[in-house]
């Protein structure tokens, strides 16, 4: 059964943007939208993602954010 939410994700280290664009480029097909706002003052980057999927799929997208360091990743998805 296919959900929608929100993903935010914070990722503290540019250093880390390569690995998180390589992540959402291999979970590309459950994603609907996405804003990025870069703090150019604190360094810190800040990814909301509008997402569609089982809620398997979207584990695993927050799953292989949040393998990567300096990024944090959570979810909120639709009951039903």
């Amino acid at each position: 059964m296919n959900r929608t939410g929100v993903v935010a994700i914070v990722v503290s280290d540019s250093n880390s943007v390569p690995q998180v664009q390589t992540a959402l480029t291999n979970h590309g097909q459950i994603i609907c939208g996405r804003m990025g706002i870069p703090d150019h003052e604190s360094g810190k980057n800040v990814i909301a993602l509008i997402v569609k999927g089982t809620v398997e799929q979207i584990s695993a997208l927050t799953g292989a954010l949040g393998r990567i360091p300096s990024v944090q990743a959570k979810s909120m998805l639709t009951k039903e």
